[in-house]
């Protein structure tokens, strides 16, 4: 099985505020929702309690790679949301 990449595929790399990256396959027009989900799901972390921001811009669930101009090998910051810390 030849392992190239298809050209309607993208590597995008996810990177933790610690610094670890996971690397998802995932097509031009694919709604990122799946790949928040996955990396979700791997890490045990609920989808809103997490931020998806590339290139300074908070991702949307709607949004496809195409659509904000990603390109092979792009990275998405994923950042843990603070809630509370203060109180009165």
């Amino acid at each position: 099985m030849d392992n190239q990449q298809k050209p309607d595929e993208l590597n995008i790399n996810v990177k933790s505020q610690d610094g670890n990256i996971i690397c998802f396959k995932l097509k031009k027009n694919t709604q990122l929702k799946k790949l928040i989900d996955s990396y979700c799901n791997k890490n045990g972390l609920h989808p809103k309690s997490v931020r998806f921001i590339f290139e300074g811009e908070r991702i949307k669930d709607t949004d496809t790679p195409e659509g904000l101009g990603m390109e092979n090998g792009d990275e998405i910051d994923a950042m843990i949301e603070q809630h509370g810390g203060w109180s009165s």
